[in-house]
């Protein structure tokens, strides 16, 4: 089993992908902060279906950390990840270091209004600007014809989609669905973090949030479930919660029952915060 092309500079990358140009190949990306996972997995296949050839990007990317973060302590595990490539058939991984992103002088910075407003911003308001920022680079440097993005990060896919709208970066932006363990949670990086009886809390996020998720599309008022959910969660063990709110689908607007919404969560589980979201079918 070969492994995937290496490509650590902006360089290579682009020579790489000229290449598969001139074969008339098309090309996916796949972006990521590496410690790869099964859901990690699920949308470099997707993107295989989609195209040719499939990029994924390997970056910690400070610039989305906040001093306070967990930037020194993300799971960084590049050979095992590059194997994990070699296991889905990538044909390309991108690992630059950082200062092959951000070389000195950088001083540019990408804002995206919308759907960043609220939610993960409200508590971490540097986040969505270095996500934003770092994606507008990597599109720009692979030129792919569309890129994967996880569903989990449901506010980030919309921040990337209105990124492209905005920008005319002609890359189709894909949403694919959550990865779950067979207990129901998200797959996630930060997991590593939990230990046993912290995962047995963890797998009751998903439980509470699709009760209240069904009780609002039932008629229910949804800041009212968006409460009791929360208090759910402090009661089956979580540290605190952040948030708990039902939004359009699209806009991240306020959810109005005639839409199709998703309701959003982010709460500490010990030190580690998790993120998560269900849909909200439309009032019938």
């Amino acid at each position: 089993m070969s492994g995937p092309h290496i490509s650590p500079t902006i360089a290579d990358l682009r020579a790489q992908v000229k290449d598969w140009r001139r074969q008339g190949l098309s090309v996916a990306m796949v972006p990521t902060m590496g410690a790869l996972h099964e859901g990690h997995l699920s949308l470099m296949r997707e993107a295989l279906s989609r195209a040719d050839r499939c990029i994924v990007s390997i970056f910690v990317n400070p610039a989305q950390f906040a001093p306070t973060e967990d930037l020194d302590k993300y799971p960084r595990q590049l050979e095992r990840d590059i194997e994990r490539l070699a296991e889905v058939g990538v044909q390309l991984a991108f690992t630059p270091t950082p200062a092959e992103i951000y070389p000195a002088g950088f001083a540019t910075k990408v804002s995206v209004a919308g759907p960043s407003a609220g939610l993960e911003t409200d508590f971490r308001p540097h986040f969505f600007e270095g996500v934003a920022t770092v994606v507008t680079k990597l599109l720009l440097q692979a030129a792919p014809d569309c890129a994967v993005f996880g569903q989990k990060d449901y506010q980030q896919l919309c921040v990337v989609q209105q990124l492209c709208r905005d920008l005319d970066i002609p890359v189709e932006i894909i949403g694919a669905p959550t990865v779950r363990d067979e207990h129901g949670l998200a797959m996630s990086s930060r997991n590593a973090y939990l230990d046993e009886a912290q995962l047995t809390t963890a797998r009751k996020l998903n439980v509470i949030l699709r009760t209240a998720s069904s009780a609002i599309s039932r008629g229910a008022d949804p800041e009212q479930e968006a409460a009791k959910a929360g208090q759910a969660l402090l009661d089956a063990g979580f540290r605190s919660v952040d948030y708990v709110a039902a939004r359009e689908s699209g806009s991240l607007g306020p959810w109005q029952p005639s839409a199709e919404g998703r309701l959003l969560v982010a709460a500490w589980l010990g030190s580690t915060r998790l993120i998560d979201n269900v849909e909200i079918a439309a009032v019938a």
